[in-house]
């Protein structure tokens, strides 16, 4: 008599149990909150889920304490390169008279984008952002330094609520790129050694103003 391996008497009690008809045991599960509630300041709550990723967060009452902090971030890190495409940026850093690049010329050179976003999602300190602005899909993941700026109103609990918002803004018309970042770029496929930078920006940077 032919011995059964362990594949089969487990496919064996797959079957079996295929064929069983059971009641759900969570007849709720799909209804039911993933995480627990949460009723205190979105913005507290994301600094710190954005710091235990690596990013970095910058609250700011308005666009000159704004424009300080970034006057401060560049001359400290001696930043030359910054690029940033979007036409509300760039009426306001014209405005204040900081320098950056309003082209794509020399970009393989560049070392620092400033974006919008879409969304940020305090649950897990992420930045939810898309093409549908100028800066496209390039600006926010080729410089080694990615500064996002964003604004109170902007901050959403979960991710749901980030993809509710997508959705009653652009209506039918979704943007093709989504993307969800958390966090710096990072791998740890080489010798398990953490890499930030790998696949995109080493340092990210949210300035958040009221608004």
């Amino acid at each position: 008599m032919k011995e059964t391996t362990a594949k089969e008497r487990m496919l064996k009690k797959i079957r079996k149990a295929l064929l069983e008809k059971r009641d759900n045991p969570y007849p709720n599960l799909e209804e039911a909150p993933l995480y627990e509630a949460y009723d205190d300041y979105l913005e507290v709550l994301f600094a710190e889920q954005l710091s235990l990723v690596a990013g970095k967060f910058v609250f700011c009452e308005d666009e000159i304490q704004l424009i300080e902090n970034l006057l401060l971030l560049a001359d400290e890190k001696s930043w030359r390169r910054i690029y940033c495409w979007e036409p509300q940026l760039q009426e306001m850093l014209t405005q204040y008279e900081f320098p950056f690049y309003k082209t794509d010329k020399d970009f393989l050179q560049a070392e620092v984008s400033i974006t919008l976003c879409e969304s940020l999602i305090a649950r897990n300190g992420t930045v939810l952002v898309s093409n549908a602005n100028a800066a496209g899909r390039r600006l926010g993941i080729y410089p080694p330094h990615h500064i996002v700026i964003a604004y109170t109103s902007q901050l959403v609990l979960d991710l749901k609520d980030a993809l509710a918002n997508l959705k009653t803004k652009y209506q039918d018309r979704l943007p093709t790129m989504i993307s969800a970042v958390t966090g710096p770029s990072r791998t740890a496929d080489i010798e398990k050694t953490l890499v930030l930078g790998a696949h995109g920006p080493k340092e990210l940077i949210v300035f958040l103003l009221e608004g």
